[in-house]
């Protein structure tokens, strides 16, 4: 079942989100990374949408959702979630968030502990990058080359060498998603990256978490995600070989199995 293409009036902006699967199924939100919208996830929500209720959108500045000017702030996307959640009259939910998505569920735990049954932190980290590195990135995409100008680097942090020879087609289409991204959305979401930080949040994380990331991820890198798992108490780690800073592109079946097992594992499948 699918209630199809949606919008939600939250705050100072309207979100594009979407839901699928059974009225009744557990309830599992995905957060997408920067410089995508929510069909990063269409191979993996295709393996799950018959046993769960799945919500998507699109981030701030991304995809079919409002692109304000200025910075954003990690608290911000946050209560952005909270409210599509709200809309789409999902509340307690299992998270999964790749890249900016995962600090975003982060700090939708800190700030509405209420609205979050478990955790999938993909491809991500309590802190990302540094001030100068996305200084960089703000100061590239609101400029004269704008995205283009930074994506060949980009896509050789987000893919494992091989993809772009196995799949060339596939690959100059998420390139397309990518330098797309409106530019004020793509500096605005780095301005929250820049500035969001969770590591003292990460002792406080109370419910079961899986982080999960790509054995070539360039981008968040595997010693990223297993400090982040060995600060959050209980959670496990999984690694997805041959893939790059998005499994749910190149290794969708891994990661929708991977989702799954967690799900089944505690009580949500």
């Amino acid at each position: 079942m699918s209630d199809g293409l949606q919008f939600a009036g939250i705050d100072d902006i309207v979100v594009h989100y979407r839901v699928d699967g059974p009225a009744d199924g557990p309830k599992l939100v995905f957060s997408n990374s920067l410089g995508t919208d929510f069909r990063t996830w269409d191979a993996v929500t295709a393996r799950l949408s018959g046993r769960y209720r799945i919500l998507r959108y699109d981030t701030r500045g991304h995809g079919l959702t409002t692109c304000p000017e200025g910075a954003y702030a990690i608290e911000r996307l946050a209560d952005d979630l909270a409210g599509v959640m709200d809309a789409a009259g999902l509340d307690r939910a299992t998270i999964c968030g790749l890249s900016v998505g995962g600090v975003t569920a982060q700090q939708l735990h800190k700030a509405h502990p209420g609205k979050v049954r478990a955790l999938i932190l993909c491809d991500t980290a309590a802190k990302i990058g540094d001030d100068a590195m996305w200084q960089a990135r703000i100061d590239n995409a609101l400029g004269p080359d704008g995205i283009a100008g930074m994506a060949e680097a980009i896509l050789q942090r987000w893919f494992s060498d091989g993809f772009p020879k196995t799949d060339p087609v596939a690959f100059a289409g998420w390139r397309t998603m990518l330098v797309h991204t409106p530019a004020a959305g793509y500096a605005g979401v780095s301005h929250a990256l820049k500035d969001g930080d969770l590591r003292s949040h990460c002792a406080r994380i109370d419910v079961p978490t899986l982080v999960v990331c790509g054995a070539e991820d360039g981008a968040t890198t595997p010693a990223m995600n297993k400090e982040l798992a060995g600060a959050i108490p209980g959670a496990r780690y999984l690694e997805i070989p041959q893939s790059g800073h998005l499994p749910c592109i190149e290794q969708p079946a891994a990661l929708a199995d991977a989702i799954a097992a967690f799900m089944e594992e505690h009580g949500g499948g």
